[in-house]
């Protein structure tokens, strides 16, 4: 495999390594226990006692060994994080193979077999190589270079390249969109994006603005965006495989809300720049349908983008107002900075028109979530055993965690209002819980469900695994396995 970066180093090598290859060795310095193949006794004992180190930090240690290689060995520990399953380790491993060869400019890893290979431990250490090339660095005025590095593997598995290109051309559309400035990434400007993508992968799309939305009764996406120049928008994208006999309609909902400041309920100062991101769950939502209909998964699939701009302007939504949602039922607006669920319900609602038969809906929904879950477990909420148990065994192959919330209906009372039918917040309570609730009320009934709040993990400020900065497109690779299980699970029976 090899990463192409920008440019390999001019000299030939800027280390003690020279031009040969670097023999890579994984462990569990905790377990003392050695993943790869070899001499594992021998080897773990150098990890332990060797005096020739020529190279240590965060969970790596090059040691020159006099034996039967030829080359450096360079061990990487991958039992430093705790809580983390197997597989999450080897991705961490390859991550920082990749960021450590590229800053050494390194031109040559080799990677042997592992005990007890699959093809499982092969794609995670290939999908840690590949989180460890993405960069934003749009607006930097001078551009890291790196070096060229190849990765060779000893044995002959196979490497699906192509499957490999398509996920992380997704993960990398959803970490650009979410990581640009609000000002140039407005609902408009992801509508555009939306249209690229529809045209690229042969998707019908139908985009509804304002009145468009009005006409046909969907009133939460324009009350949410009328105090903003930026014209609010509905995006619906579908994508219908050419053998079209799976009964599963899979509708996926993405807030996106291009920038929060929380309207007339205005938010603290305090990292409100950050709020660029609360249009996550649309950029995964749009990434996951552009990976599915590039892998030609055999399921029907509706994006549904939600969009807005969340501004107090002179004709922003105000406390107290009051409008009617396409189900029929009426809300009153309690909270200008509650408007996630606000625009969501119009994606539900059109997902039931649209046929669907399960619904995911993703979002930065609630602060309440990370008080709960903190910043490494999403929130997952479901009306549905087995769709709950699909989702997240899907998180759990991906390094995805997801928790099952409650949705007990305990709590619902806490939305009812004296003159509308629902308020969007309750007084006090689980914030989370009540926000799920709220969406509840405009499911149709009879159909699956689920919604994921990412408001913990979708953006990390000081480094998130194999994220160093920005947007960490959780919830995206838990979908597309989804949705890939679904269509599996039809073709074999």
């Amino acid at each position: 495999m090899k990463k192409n970066t920008s440019e390999s180093n001019k000299n030939g090598h800027s280390g003690w390594w020279g031009d040969g290859p670097v023999f890579v060795f994984l462990y569990n310095k905790r377990k003392k226990e050695a993943l790869t193949n070899g001499d594992a006794k021998e080897i773990l004992k150098f990890v332990e006692d060797s005096e020739q180190v020529l190279h240590e930090s965060e969970a790596l240690r090059i040691i020159r060994i006099d034996n039967e290689y030829s080359h450096p060995v360079l061990f990487v520990d991958t039992g430093k994080e705790i809580g983390l399953d197997a597989l999450d380790h080897l991705r961490m491993a390859g991550y920082r193979l990749a960021k450590w060869a590229e800053s050494n400019s390194v031109k040559t890893l080799l990677i042997p077999s592992l005990k007890n290979d699959s093809e499982k431990k092969r794609n995670a250490i290939l999908h840690g190589l590949c989180h460890a090339s993405y960069s934003f660095d749009k607006y930097k005025s001078k551009k890291n270079k790196k070096a060229e590095v190849e990765y060779l593997f000893t044995d002959d598995m196979e490497i699906d390249g192509n499957t490999l290109q398509i996920m992380f051309s997704g993960i990398d559309l959803a970490k650009n969109l979410i990581n640009e400035p609000g000002a140039s990434m407005t609902p408009a400007i992801m509508t555009s994006v939306a249209q690229g993508v529809a045209q690229k992968c042969g998707l019908a799309i139908k985009i509804r603005k304002t009145k468009e939305l009005e006409k046909d009764g969907y009133n939460g996406i324009p009350t949410v965006g009328r105090g903003s120049k930026n014209e609010p928008a509905m995006v619906t994208l579908s994508y219908k495989p050419k053998q079209n006999l799976n009964p599963t309609r899979l509708a996926l909902i993405g807030k996106g809300i291009t920038f929060d400041t929380g309207g007339i309920s205005l938010k603290p100062g305090d990292k409100m720049h950050e709020m660029k991101c609360d249009m996550s769950g649309a950029a995964i939502v749009l990434a996951a349908i552009q990976i599915i209909a590039q892998l030609k998964l055999p399921i029907k699939v509706d994006a549904i983008l939600c969009l807005a701009e969340n501004r107090p302007g002179e004709n922003a939504m105000l406390p107290g107002d009051i409008f009617k949602a396409k189900n029929g039922k009426t809300v009153m607006v309690e909270n200008t900075d509650a408007e996630g669920r606000l625009v969501l319900i119009d994606g539900l609602c059109e997902a039931a028109e649209l046929g669907a038969t399960r619904i995911i809906d993703i979002a930065t929904l609630t602060g309440a979530i990370k008080r709960a879950l903190g910043s490494s477990i999403g929130g997952l909420f479901c009306n549905n055993d087995g769709f709950a148990l699909t989702i997240t065994e899907s998180g759990m192959e991906n390094g995805e965690k997801w928790w099952r919330m409650p949705l007990d209906e305990e709590y619902a009372a806490g939305l009812k209002d004296k003159i509308a039918d629902i308020r969007n917040i309750a007084d006090d309570g689980p914030g989370a819980i009540t926000a799920a609730l709220f969406l509840k009320e405009f499911v149709k009934e009879g159909l699956q469900w689920a919604h994921l709040d990412i408001a913990g993990v979708d953006f990390t400020a000081n480094g998130y695994k194999y994220t160093e900065h920005g947007a960490t497109a959780f919830g995206l690779k838990t979908i597309v396995e989804t949705a890939r299980r679904y269509a599996t699970d039809y073709v074999q029976n």
